[in-house]
């Protein structure tokens, strides 16, 4: 490592600020490689290492034909990618690719410009798939590095050092920001203007608008958020957190799926409820579908800024439109409720539909359990399918292999094992076959409280299935089989975990609950920044106006008010600017400056001392190498104290800045 620096300090500067140069735009590229084609990335890198390759050996750049040719089949790669060379995927790939390209033409000023600009274009391509707050802090680090070799590329080669370079521009970002605050308080927001993750949940545990029982031989746990919940007062107990998603009717043999529209509004909703409401906010993450997440049972209508919301007869509450930027909302629930009609309708008929000739022996079963309870109701049978989970020898486990066609006949009679999706499908199947409507709900069941900022967290881990079965006199009643074969998935944080990594599990093994605090930190830390900056919607603006005294605020009023504080910002800062400028002399200001940089050079002069006694002593210490700053130092003095002075002091200054100081 110290050899490899020894080499790195030995080149040339121009070289080195070449690699630096590339550092900052593998910096930008690389939280890009999970969404770019394999092939980009690899050509990418490719042409990085290979710029980097030219700057240390000093070798002259490639022909323009090399290029030429690149870009053709980087065209031709994007189009056989994408099908198309327009869009959000098909530009961040040509994007990535030209900032890679334009460095084997990196021979002027100018050519340094495009990259920098072709910089910040893909940097802020990086918010069209994530808006984390990791994605933000390597962005920052990215826009601090673009902009020191911006400042770099303004100076003469080799001078200023990189590093002075770094600190002017960690001044700029610095006297930016309240600029960047006002626009980000202020600036009127429409729609989402980023694009959309994309939904990759196949094989991990997570909400489905389907359920296609023993496809996966092997589920993995998804330990990613799909919401945080904070509660208006104590939580309900945790056996009763069921968050409802797409209620599944229809029953294929091998996929549970949504019946139609018109199915579902065959039996009403007929929604009764007990007790008194719990209110709650939730800040749902993105899941491009349009369910809204709601704690069973939701009689109002919640609150959700942007989208238009309404409930199902099946009591699954939906929106006008995929949710495809966080949310937040509010809404209110009864975990006391019951649903659907009381007396038997044609409607149910559609919830006892099973597949002709699928799973035999479960509606064997069916038959011969009927023989043994003559006159039994819903109740009895349930009991009795529940008892037979609890005393059956089966069990909950997330790795049950592959099933056939007949997954109901293999879980009750052959392998007696499964989650939660092979449990509940048995039991509908059953019920069905027992002559019992059932129908299967999916959602979110439990989460686990953060300490760090009381906000209750909702997995895709938490993501769950169970059942829905009619009654007479009572309506649609929830039965969680589940919870009969494994009871602590249910009500508890007892859940099967997924494997921690090499890192977690160390500290795990050293402190069980020092891994447990750092999450809860981080995702405490994770939460702030999903309220105060990527939730920070319209609404919430216009409720800052209505906090400084506006009535009835608009968008005009929003765009008024960020005008007047730019403007008054603006002539504060020229007041400012007159103002020092006339309590000191301009010249006596680079005069002092010129003595700091002698002192960081190891000259120390009193402050008395003219321009002409500092040329001097500048000869004496630093002999040849001090030249330059001699002649300037006498051209200041005559700047001031001759009769027609020869050189302007904006000249001056310029020249102050480009001195190459001892």
């Amino acid at each position: 490592m110290l050899k490899a620096l020894q080499q790195l300090r030995a080149l040339p500067r121009d070289a080195r600020d070449t690699l630096f140069l590339l550092a900052v735009i593998a910096l930008i590229v690389l939280p890009q490689v999970g969404n770019l084609p394999l092939w980009c990335s690899g050509l990418t890198a490719v042409v990085l290492v290979w710029r980097a390759t030219l700057a240390v050996q000093a070798r002259p750049l490639p022909g323009r034909w090399w290029i030429g040719t690149l870009l053709a089949v980087t065209l031709a790669a994007t189009f056989a990618t994408h099908r198309t060379l327009l869009g959000r995927d098909a530009g961040v790939t040509m994007v990535v690719i030209l900032l890679a390209l334009k460095t084997l033409e990196l021979r002027a000023r100018r050519d340094a410009f495009v990259i920098f600009f072709l910089g910040f274009f893909a940097m802020l391509t990086n918010f069209f798939y994530s808006q984390s707050l990791l994605t933000a802090l390597a962005m920052l680090l990215a826009l601090l590095g673009l902009l020191t070799a911006l400042v770099n590329a303004h100076m003469p080669v080799g001078r200023p050092p990189l590093l002075q370079a770094a600190r002017t521009a960690g001044w700029m970002a610095l006297l930016g920001a309240p600029i960047m605050l006002a626009l980000f308080m202020l600036f009127p927001r429409f729609a989402p203007l980023w694009g959309t993750p994309g939904d990759a949940m196949a094989g991990r545990s997570g909400l489905s608008g389907s359920m296609r029982v023993g496809a996966i031989a092997e589920l993995a746990l998804d330990e990613s958020i799909a919401a945080r919940i904070r509660f208006e007062g104590p939580p309900p107990p945790q056996r009763d957190m069921y968050f409802r998603g797409p209620v599944l009717g229809r029953f294929d043999g091998r996929e549970w799926s949504v019946l139609e529209a018109w199915a579902r509004g065959s039996v009403p909703a007929n929604l009764r409820v007990e007790g008194t409401p719990v209110r709650y906010e939730v800040t749902m993450e993105v899941s491009n579908k349009p369910w809204l997440l709601m704690l069973d049972a939701a009689r109002t209508k919640p609150e959700v800024p942007g989208y238009e919301s309404f409930s199902m007869p099946d009591l699954q509450w939906l929106l006008n439109r995929p949710v495809n930027d966080l949310l937040r909302y509010r809404a209110e629930s009864y975990t006391q409720y019951q649903s659907g009609p009381v007396r038997r309708t044609t409607g149910l008929q559609t919830y006892l539909g099973l597949p002709p000739g699928s799973n035999p022996r479960t509606v064997a079963l069916a038959a011969k359990m009927r023989d043994e309870m003559p006159g039994a109701d819903t109740r009895a049978f349930v009991e009795a399918a529940l008892q037979r989970l609890r005393s059956g020898g089966y069990t909950y486990t997330l790795d049950p292999g592959i099933f056939g066609d007949n997954t109901a006949d293999e879980f009750w009679f052959d392998r007696k094992e499964g989650f939660c999706e092979h449990i509940a499908s048995s039991f509908v199947v059953l019920m069905r076959a027992l002559g019992v409507p059932a129908r299967i709900v999916t959602g979110y069941q439990g989460g686990e409280p953060n300490q760090v900022d009381g906000y209750w967290v909702i997995r895709q881990s938490d993501a769950h299935a169970w059942a829905e079965v009619w009654q007479e006199g009572s309506g649609w009643v929830r039965v969680d089989p589940t919870g009969a074969v494994s009871p602590g998935r249910i009500g508890s944080l007892n859940r099967l975990a997924p494997q921690p990594g090499f890192f977690a599990g160390a500290i795990g093994t050293m402190s069980p609950t020092l891994a447990q605090n750092i999450r809860a930190a981080w995702e405490a830390v994770n939460n702030g920044w999903n309220q105060w900056v990527l939730n920070y919607t319209q609404s919430r603006q216009l409720q800052l106006l209505k906090n400084i005294g506006f009535d009835a605020p608009s968008l005009q009023d929003l765009a008024t008010v960020l005008i007047w504080l730019l403007v008054i910002v603006s002539t504060g800062g020229a007041a400012w600017t007159l103002w020092e400028r006339s309590q000191h002399d301009p010249w006596l200001r680079l005069l002092g400056k010129a003595r700091a940089r002698l002192k960081k050079a190891g000259l120390d002069l009193p402050d008395a001392t003219p321009p002409r006694q500092m040329a001097a002593r500048v000869s004496e210490r630093f002999g040849p190498g001090g030249q330059a700053v001699r002649d300037w130092l006498l051209r200041l003095e005559a700047q001031r104290y001759a009769r027609t002075p020869v050189t302007e002091l904006s000249r001056l200054r310029a020249e102050f800045r480009q001195l190459a100081w001892p």
